[in-house]
């Protein structure tokens, strides 16, 4: 009976074993199913799995057969070897083993040969699913479909064949080898009549291989990387290697049809002719013949030979990028602004953005982390519709940074500190009497100043720093840490439609398998009713989704609603596009920002938005994925409002277009017009002098030509080597507007000042540079910040805000704004202090040689006499409204040194004054 339940309890423990084992190893493929059923998106992982092991199963019988018939081939050589040498091989070396080892080799080179088809599934996929492009290559009248989805499948299904026929012919020549069937003497190599006749054809359809490769070498010409004054096909490429790629194609073609007509009589000195023929003209026409083309009859005349060449590498290289659809027009200037045009465009003084990202980014560290775990990764520029008026706004969702608890227990970092809390909204050019940002939704609870920005799910599950699972919906209640008040916490429970229940023991171990713990299967507050929340991260999210897709690297907060949004810019991109420049930093000559994704931050749940249908690569892949993307059309108006044109296919668009706005040939050829990135001065780190650097994209709030206000991304572009301005590019989208590009050029026969010419001009005034050294001087640090040039009528404004930061802090304060427009430049303390130094109040004081505003206290101008009191009109209500806020400030001021001292806080009496005395200073110096 003990021997029984011994065996029972032996069976059990092997069974628990195996179970344990099973789930060890599926736990990763189980929890993946449930995750993508969780986004309803099974059928996308079907399909990510399907396709490598379909392409991996479908070449795997398909080369092991051709293996395999090779070596079929090789039996009766085999056959008649063992019954020749029967006495001499071993016992167990039968015909059934023999047999047996031409199928196991077989199928090793099979596998062997597979796995790299394997590997680029998504090659033979695209290729399935190919679209149209309805554009057509110059040399060969071919779709442009076929050099990004044919031709690089059939290089890749050229290269396995290949693969599986040498080593095919390998193991077959071991076979014949070892059989004896192929003997090598010192007159030569003796083959057997059937050896002979499988080598041959083996040999002939290596050739044809080769013919094919001469084929496709010819066809990826516009993909060529001879030149470099270009890419694709030169003059050499088409009128030297194309022809020699022809003939070694016939050469090599008549040397197959002799291999296979050896086959059944030896044509040998026809053999021999031709492969000699084939070998000196791969040696001539190959090698040799292409260079005396480009040495005698190219580099003489390059230029001429080269311009239609250069022609198709200017057209296709724009239509790659996008660059076709750029609006150009001139922009004259005169800058003769005045103060009546800055009235007439209330909304664009109002959002001049004054706050640089870098400065406000540790700013908010300071004012709003609130405590030490909480952290801001990024600050967004966005448009929001507050109070019925269209303002741009920064925005910096708080996050939680796990790294800096205290205790980082198991319980801790996946049960109670689940999320993050709330974002910061601030105003872009608006700042307190202190010099710090002016808030329009800030603390914890977030409190907005107006109720279009109320936010009714603070909760940040899902965002840029939740890189752990969590468990959410415990058995104790409200057992999340939600957010600090006072000395306490606030504690809430998930309510959100995201996680994967765990109601069972099975889900409970797959997911402790996953994760490697053990706390899942023994933690008392897990029940029927708690989920799990993983693969958090949006970009890791996204990327999991949709794999196919290149992300943005700057996802932005959208608040919708109430709610908080992530959305992310993907793109398509390919590396087939005839005739198109390689971009180095992405790896392709063809990009499309195709695709918004947006990320629910509370729920978890993930949209793919097409706004480029007629993109065939987005195309392809929406028959490859279908339900996975959706058309832009059903995205809600709140997030559609929302929408941003993508700085990295921005930056990427404008790098090309400072050398691709050139369309003349000749021009290009010589590189007479290459435009270049404006630079400018920035400081944020250390005591160092200030630094020269690129000036990156800016959003800015603008009226083009008239028309209403909108956020548009712009760029200003100097020549290559100087500093004057020749243009500038806008990217608008708002509206029906979105993804059109403008590009103003400015007269080349006058100075424009360009950002660093007017750095330069601040360097040299005397009062703003002495104030600049004076404060560097006292042990602070002046953090110069981004300069913005805004189109205004006819005229330029540039605006530069200057940051003071203590040397024992680490709290950016924005003390002045520089202004400056045509020949004027002045420094105020104030936006609206350093436009009134610079502008001239009406038409006739300008045009008529009034002279300039003089500074105003507190500022400094290059300029002349000051103007008196402007006229009615916003800019004027609005220095009202300054003034009103900081009326009210110093009232709160001094009723709060009122209670101080009645409350005899002698300290707090003091600070209270400093405070009062600081917004005083500001009053004084704020018409």
């Amino acid at each position: 009976m003990m021997d029984r339940v011994r065996r029972v309890a032996r069976w059990a423990i092997l069974v628990a074993l195996l179970a344990a084992g099973l789930v060890l190893a599926s736990a990763h493929v189980i929890t993946e199913w449930w995750w993508f059923q969780e986004l309803g998106q099974p059928g996308v992982l079907v399909r990510l799995v399907a396709w490598p092991w379909g392409v991996r199963l479908g070449g795997l019988l398909v080369l092991a057969l051709i293996a395999y018939v090779n070596v079929r081939l090789t039996q009766p050589a085999v056959a008649r070897a063992v019954f020749r040498f029967k006495g001499e091989v071993p016992p167990f070396l039968s015909w059934r083993f023999v047999r047996r080892g031409m199928i196991l080799a077989a199928g090793l080179i099979g596998v062997v040969s597979s796995e790299p088809l394997a590997g680029r599934w998504d090659v033979v996929a695209r290729f399935v699913f190919r679209q149209p492009f309805g554009i057509s290559d110059p040399l060969f009248g071919r779709d442009v479909a076929f050099f990004v989805f044919e031709l690089p499948f059939l290089r890749l299904l050229l290269g396995t064949l290949t693969s599986v026929l040498v080593l095919s012919s390998a193991l077959v020549v071991a076979v014949y080898a070892v059989a004896r069937a192929v003997e090598w003497r010192g007159s030569g190599v003796l083959l057997a009549d059937g050896p002979r006749r499988h080598l041959f054809v083996l040999a002939a359809l290596f050739v044809l291989l080769k013919v094919a490769g001469y084929r496709l070498s010819l066809l990826e010409l516009p993909l060529a990387t001879s030149s470099d004054v270009i890419f694709g096909a030169t003059y050499t490429d088409w009128h030297a290697r194309a022809p020699a790629l022809q003939v070694l194609s016939v050469l090599a073609a008549a040397f197959a049809a002799l291999l296979l007509l050896g086959t059944r009589r030896l044509y040998r000195k026809a053999l021999i002719a031709t492969g000699t023929a084939w070998a000196l003209a791969a040696v001539l026409f190959g090698g040799v013949y292409p260079i005396v083309v480009q040495r005698f009859v190219v580099e003489p005349n390059e230029l001429e030979r080269e311009r239609p060449f250069i022609e198709h590498h200017l057209e296709f290289t724009r239509l790659a990028y996008g660059l076709d659809r750029v609006e150009q027009r001139p922009f004259p200037v005169d800058n003769r602004l005045t103060w009546e045009d800055l009235e007439s465009r209330p909304d664009l003084v109002d959002n001049i953005r004054l706050w640089d990202w870098r400065p406000l980014l540790r700013t908010l560290e300071q004012l709003q982390a609130i405590r030490f775990y909480y952290t801001f990764p990024d600050v967004d520029v966005d448009r929001y519709t507050i109070n019925g008026r269209l303002r741009q706004v920064m925005l910096a969702v708080r996050e939680l940074d796990l790294a800096q608890i205290s205790n980082p227990t198991w319980v801790n970092r996946h049960l109670q500190y689940t999320h993050g809390y709330g974002v910061v909204v601030s105003s872009v050019g608006e700042q307190t009497a202190q010099g710090l940002p002016r808030l329009l939704l800030a603390d914890i609870p977030p409190r907005p100043r107006d109720s279009d920005l109320a936010v009714s799910r603070p909760e940040i599950y899902f965002g840029q720093l939740t890189n752990h699972y969590v468990i959410v919906g415990t058995r104790t209640p409200d057992f999340e840490f939600s957010y600090p008040s006072g000395d306490d916490n606030v504690r809430s429970t998930y309510r959100g439609a995201g996680g994967i229940p765990l109601n069972s023991m099975f889900r409970r171990a797959v997911f402790a398998a996953r994760f490697r713990t053990a706390n899942l299967l023994l933690s008392d507050e897990i029940t029927q009713t708690t989920r799990v929340l993983f693969r958090r991260n949006i970009m890791e999210r996204v990327r999991r989704l949709a794999p196919f897709l290149v992300f943005d690297r700057d996802p932005y907060p959208v608040l919708a609603d109430g709610r908080l949004f992530w959305m992310i810019d993907a793109y398509t991109v390919a590396q087939g596009f005839p005739y198109a420049m390689p971009h180095p930093r992405w790896g392709a000559n063809y990009v499309r920002n195709s695709v918004k994704a947006v990320v629910d931050a509370y729920h978890g749940a993930v949209n793919f938005y097409v706004f480029d249908p007629r993109d065939p690569v987005i195309r392809a892949y929406d028959a490859m994925f279908p339900g996975l993307l959706r058309p832009a059309a059903d995205m809600p108006e709140a997030l559609r409002a929302h929408v941003r044109y993508p700085e990295d296919l921005f930056t990427l668009q404008a790098e090309m277009l400072a050398t691709y706005h050139m369309t003349n040939p000749t021009v290009f050829y010589n590189r007479e017009d290459v435009w270049r990135f404006a630079r400018e001065i920035y400081s944020s780190e250390g005591d160092g002098p200030f630094r020269e650097e690129t000036m990156a994209p800016y959003y800015v709030l603008v009226q083009l030509d008239g028309e209403q206000p909108e956020m548009v991304l712009m760029l200003p572009f100097t020549p290559a080597e100087r500093n004057n301005m020749i243009a500038w590019l806008a990217a608008r989208m708002d509206g029906d507007n979105y993804g059109k590009l403008l590009l103003y050029e400015f007269p080349k026969d006058e100075l424009i000042y360009g950002p660093m010419q007017i750095e330069a001009r601040i360097d040299q005034h005397p009062e703003i540079s002495q104030e600049l050294t004076l404060w560097a001087q006292r042990g602070s640090q002046v953090i110069r910040g981004n300069m913005l040039v805004l189109p205004v009528e006819r005229s330029l404004l540039y605006i530069k805000p200057i940051f003071l930061q203590a040397e024992t802090g680490d709290l950016p304060e924005l003390v002045r704004v520089i202004a400056a427009t045509g020949d004027r430049l002045g420094m105020h303390p104030t936006l609206i202090g350093a436009l009134r130094e610079v502008v001239p109040l009406g038409a006739g004081d300008a045009r008529a040689g009034t002279p300039a505003p003089a500074p105003q206290q507190g500022g400094t101008s290059d300029s002349g006499p000051e103007p008196a009191v402007p006229g009615p009109g916003a800019l004027r209500s609005r220095a009202g409204e300054e003034w009103q806020e900081l009326a009210r400030q110093a009232l709160a001021a001094y009723e709060l040194a009122r209670e101080r001292l009645s409350a005899g806080d002698w300290a707090g009496y003091g600070q209270a004054l400093e405070e009062l005395e600081r917004i005083l200073v500001r009053l004084a110096a704020t018409d």
